[in-house]
């Protein structure tokens, strides 16, 4: 059994990862409570891009890159029109998730964020699944080679050292010309503030009864960030 104790070495390492691909500002923000939106109102003349502003920092603006004829399609589909496959290697239509609220995130066994992730999204599912809400776990092996076991491996991993009960599906690339379509999609709705890149282990994407992505968070927001998020979609 792998020791889950969160390392400053590992945390070093997402942040030598992130801060090197922030843009040249002398504005300073703090990553851990960093939120983007999606939301309508945030965007400013979608066909030239958009800016965003930065909650901590107000005078500081996230540019966007222009709303290609790519990003218009793609943002007329949702999330429930993808297939993909579970841990157990059978095809789940994300379909059967319409009308609940769901969060997805890229997850690993062997990162200093895992046990602090695991413990408080199995927190939040346990409280609110029977009130709609549902977790998508995406195993990735590209953040650190962080998730090298097998899907059976991953899957005794995650449900007997946290009691994971969410679904978890087969592991997965969120980078690069084998990016997994659900990737592509999410990305593509909500890409220009991290340069359309997933940044690490444990982003996590907030997805609405529609299908639609409505936020996404740097992988250094805890579940518990989110929860006032989760329950303000749950109500609508």
């Amino acid at each position: 059994m792998v020791s889950m104790t969160t390392s400053s070495s590992s945390y070093g390492t997402f942040s030598t990862v992130f801060n090197s691909s922030r843009p040249n500002s002398s504005a300073t923000f703090l990553v851990p409570s960093l939120k983007f939106s999606t939301g309508i109102s945030n965007f400013a003349n979608l066909s030239n891009g958009f800016s965003l502003k930065s909650p901590i920092n107000p005078g500081f603006l996230f540019k966007s890159r222009p709303f290609t004829v790519q990003a218009r399609a793609a943002a007329e589909k949702t999330v429930h029109d993808f297939t993909v496959k579970d841990i157990d290697g059978k095809d789940v239509a994300l379909n059967k998730f319409k009308g609940k609220v769901m969060l997805i995130v890229n997850v690993a066994s062997r990162c200093g964020l895992t046990s602090s992730n695991y413990s408080e999204l199995s927190h939040l599912y346990e409280k609110y699944k029977t009130q709609g809400f549902e977790i998508l776990a995406f195993p990735c092996n590209q953040f650190g080679f962080q998730e090298p076991g097998s899907n059976s491996e991953i899957k005794q991993f995650a449900c007997t050292r946290f009691k994971a009960e969410f679904p978890i599906f087969d592991k997965v690339d969120v980078n690069g010309p084998s990016t997994a379509p659900i990737y592509e999609f999410l990305k593509s709705n909500a890409g220009g503030f991290l340069g359309g890149l997933i940044k690490w282990n444990f982003e996590k994407f907030l997805i609405d009864k529609k299908g639609k992505v409505v936020e996404r968070y740097p992988p250094t927001t805890s579940p518990f960030q989110i929860e006032k998020d989760i329950q303000k979609l749950l109500a609508a």
